[in-house]
């Protein structure tokens, strides 16, 4: 008992427990983190997958949440430029449409001076008769706004997190459960259950941070044994990714007739991304699946818009996710605030902080932010430090993605095209780790499907924790879309025989 002794133990691997375990340990705590399935494999992997200021949330007067993610966007970009890049989104408008044009020129104004914008390009005004972006919408769209955001691999972005503070020292387990905590003599007693091998461990820490997401209430009930714990709000969001709706390289801002809004964004090359919902959820989280009524509702909605009706049909994944947002008492699911809440229990020994809401493109401030309230509780240690770094693979200019696909090329001649710009945008200057010295394409072992061979496979076994076929081709790369039932079937035998490796 006590082997194991760490300043900060954190409970869930979704983007703000390994965004404040990162930040923790680069500060000099000691820090463990627990996540009882694999990274991202709730929440955090089922985002609409932008960075970007949330433009609809100053309808709702959250200007301070608007303000800190229009800040973030550059900061994260700057971070992470294999994995995070600049978005331009097309918002179209007809007379008598939900928003009046002066509201939205208020907004978008509001959009471009409130966070601090230096390299992406401001909002303009489009004649969609002549700009490639009306082409594939309707005629009744003459005119439309265009503004900034960014795209993230939401995915990629947490296990870079997890990768990052594991190579700072940090105890990272995956398939770990927290099965009780309990506190004593001013400390944290917590037991886990590895969830593959079933072996069981114990370990001390001076401070617990419950960022579990969806789940938080429910540690707070089963782990802690407190019966009363009912802060989360649970708001499923589901999306639909179909073939590829349109060419151009802008996503679309579509408003419908609910005051409630899609996009329509380019996806993995050869798709097009459709969603969100929102709608209250009461169920487990981990049982969360599109609903026959979200798929019509969004196929509906995207069709308003598309010359070409998007039909249930066309549809070649779904995913879901339930989003944990702090219970505000709003009426509406797309009303509940999108802001973070820390509240910080027991200071006066072994404190414990839960984490509630949050947003991917917030995750570094809320991090910051906890830091804060940890030093506060057991003692301030190092400086804020995240804002200059680099993820891992993110160490080049943040404009250099080009540079670095015409690197990758020229050392290893044998590279697709396609195949060169996946890899650095998976795995930015990681990427010649992964491809080592191959000669060949030969080299890099056997092909499963699309551009996935073996030597990308053993990378993500060895360095990012990935035990399953699910784990690489929907959570650290996307080739799950260009893989069949059967090659999917193939990898997932590959990998059950070979050992987990992850130092």
């Amino acid at each position: 008992m006590g082997r194991n002794i760490h300043d900060i133990f954190v409970i869930g691997g979704g983007i703000n427990g390994c965004g404040i375990a990162r930040d923790a340990v680069g500060r000099g705590y000691s820090v463990a983190l627990a996540e009882m399935n694999d990274f991202a494999s709730g929440t955090s992997s089922g985002a609409t997958k932008l960075i970007h200021g949330g433009l609809r949330y100053l309808e709702h007067y959250e200007f301070r949440l608007v303000r800190e993610s229009l800040m973030e966007r550059e900061i994260l970009w700057a971070m992470a430029p294999h994995i995070i890049w600049p978005l331009r989104f097309v918002l179209p408008y007809h007379k008598g449409g939900i928003r009046p044009a002066w509201l939205i020129r208020l907004g978008l104004f509001l959009y471009d001076h409130l966070g601090g914008r230096k390299l992406l390009p401001p909002t303009s005004v489009l004649d969609m008769r002549s700009d490639p972006a009306g082409k594939p919408l309707k005629a009744l769209f003459a005119k439309a706004f265009e503004y900034s955001d960014g795209w993230v691999d939401d995915a990629r972005m947490v296990v870079l997190n997890a990768r990052d503070a594991a190579d700072k020292g940090a105890t990272i387990m995956p398939r770990t459960k927290v099965v009780s905590a309990r506190r004593e003599n001013g400390l944290w007693h917590i037991e886990t259950t590895d969830t593959v091998t079933g072996r069981n461990d114990s370990h001390q820490a001076r401070m617990l941070v419950n960022a579990a997401g969806p789940w938080v209430d429910h540690v707070i009930r089963s782990a802690f044994g407190q019966n009363e714990a009912h802060h989360v709000r649970l708001v499923q969001g589901s999306h639909i990714v179909v073939k590829k709706k349109f060419d151009d390289v802008r996503a679309y801002f579509f408003q419908n007739p609910d005051n409630r809004i899609i996009f329509a964004i380019p996806y993995e090359g050869d798709f097009t991304l459709i969603g969100t919902t929102d709608r209250d959820y009461t169920a487990d989280p981990k049982d969360v699946r599109i609903s026959e009524e979200e798929t019509v509702y969004l196929c509906n909605a995207a069709s308003e818009y598309f010359k070409e009706p998007v039909r249930p049909e066309d549809i070649v994944w779904t995913y879901s996710a339930v989003r944990p947002l702090y219970d505000d008492g709003a009426s509406k699911a797309q009303e509940a605030t999108r802001d973070y809440v820390l509240k910080l229990e027991g200071e006066g020994g072994a404190p414990l902080l839960n984490v509630f809401g949050g947003k991917l493109t917030t995750y570094r401030r809320l991090s910051e932010h906890a830091l804060e309230k940890i030093g506060a509780a057991i003692g301030v240690k190092g400086a804020p430090w995240t804002a200059k770094s680099h993820l891992p693979g993110g160490d080049f200019p943040v404009r250099g993605y080009e540079t670095q696909v015409d690197k990758l090329k020229r050392r290893y001649s044998f590279l697709a095209d396609p195949h060169a710009r996946r890899l650095v945008r998976r795995y930015g200057t990681k990427a010649e780790l992964l491809l080592g010295d191959a000669r060949g394409i030969d080299d890099l072992g056997r092909l499963f499907g699309g551009d996935l061979y073996e030597a990308e496979v053993t990378y993500l076994v060895e360095h990012e924790w990935a035990r399953h076929a699910e784990d690489v081709l929907w959570r650290r790369t996307k080739d799950g879309l260009r893989l069949s039932k059967e090659q999917a079937q193939s990898l997932e035998e590959y990998m059950a025989a070979i050992p987990a490796m992850v130092g």
